[in-house]
């Protein structure tokens, strides 16, 4: 490990429709560009792995204007992606983990490719390459494990980072300690999950990636189970494309065509029916999702906490805090902390205040 009287990190994280890339030196973020990515651009590639080059080259052009930089850096921090279920904490990018992410073992989503990619720039750096609060974080109870078909147990995928650091700072608000506070969490982004915060664990969250809780802007969410399968058993589709119907072009693309909400959103301020209903039916669901967790507080919850970048958008918060706000009072932490959180996690590793796990492949 570089020694360094100041640490720099590199920050990478693959997303559904962007890449971001930020530089920290200590929790200072001196750089950060945000790369878009077209669906049609995604869509030729046969696999999230073989994203791989075409993500690392946008890396590298937008690091070009602080290269200087790269030199500097003390360790690389991912996005952590779909791997068997994790506690919650920092891990080192290896060997297991890295052959679990580029096989799909345990799905498809450009979050693989976060401790992928960390991994080629730390080989190349000679510093080490973390994961933290990867999206398989798993602290579900009991009782929320159980589908109604003993053959489908419900899974934790989530977006656990933002999830955990928009929890946290909404406490820092609250003036109350996380692992007391009784608080419901709604992230809002190209994938929506929304979770149940029991001092200090999320006891319950919808699988934000195979068809559960709201639809998306680009996810099915919980559709009609005999229905679904009687789309299956058509012939009109193959198994890859009802995979692409429940992530990828489902939720709003597939009802107007985009992905972007701020398009949505234009669409529907200019009179445009279907976007307006499909806007508000959208925020319906997020609002019966969050009631819904309400059961587990038995009503008794401290704040319900709206984050991800889809909760800019105004209309849509407007119409989940006119449905929800009965429970608690509701706050807006807008945007992603991710990159915040990953720097802030691989910080406390290299500053020695947190040991990082193995990931052992299973």
């Amino acid at each position: 490990m570089k020694s360094k009287e100041h640490h720099i990190l590199l920050i990478i994280n693959p997303g559904s429709t962007t890449t971001k890339i930020s530089l920290f030196q200590e929790a200072e973020q001196l750089f950060f560009k945000e790369v878009p990515h077209q669906w049609r651009d995604l869509e030729q590639f046969s696999s999230v792995a073989s994203q791989e080059e075409y993500r690392f080259q946008c890396i590298m052009e937008a690091l070009e204007e602080k290269k200087e930089l790269l030199d500097s850096v003390s360790a690389v921090v991912g996005r952590g992606g779909l791997l068997h279920p994790v506690a919650s904490g920092v891990f080192h990018v290896n060997e297991d983990m890295l052959r679990d992410l580029m096989d799909a073992r345990y799905g498809e989503h450009a979050s693989n490719l976060g401790a992928v990619i960390a991994h080629r720039f730390s080989t190349s750096l000679k510093v080490p390459a973390f994961i933290a609060d990867p999206v398989v974080v798993d602290e579900m109870c009991p009782e929320a494990r159980l589908s109604g078909m003993p053959e489908l147990e419900r899974r934790s995928i989530f977006h656990a980072l933002n999830h955990k650091s928009s929890a946290r700072k909404a406490c820092e608000d609250l003036g109350i300690d996380y692992e007391d506070a009784r608080l419901i969490v709604a992230h809002l982004g190209g994938g929506i999950s929304v979770a149940a915060h029991a001092e200090g664990k999320t006891v319950d969250v919808n699988n934000a990636l195979d068809g559960d809780g709201p639809f998306s802007p680009e996810r099915s969410g919980g559709v009609p189970a005999g229905q679904l399968a009687g789309l299956v058993s058509s012939g009109k589709y193959s198994m890859k494309e009802i995979r692409k119907k429940i992530c990828g072009r489902g939720g709003v693309f597939a009802y107007l065509g985009t992905k972007d909400m701020r398009e949505a959103a234009r669409m529907a301020d200019e009179g445009d029916a279907n976007a307006s209903l499909v806007l508000r039916a959208m925020g319906y669901q997020i609002s019966k999702e969050i009631c819904g967790l309400s059961a587990w507080f038995s009503g008794e919850v401290d704040s319900v906490v709206l984050t991800g970048g889809a909760s800019r958008l105004k209309m849509l918060t407007d119409d989940i805090i006119s449905r929800v706000s009965f429970i608690a009072p509701v706050l807006i932490i807008p945007g992603e902390r991710e990159m915040e959180a990953l720097a802030e996690n691989g910080m406390r590793v290299l500053t020695g205040k947190q040991d990082a796990m193995e990931y052992v492949r299973k």
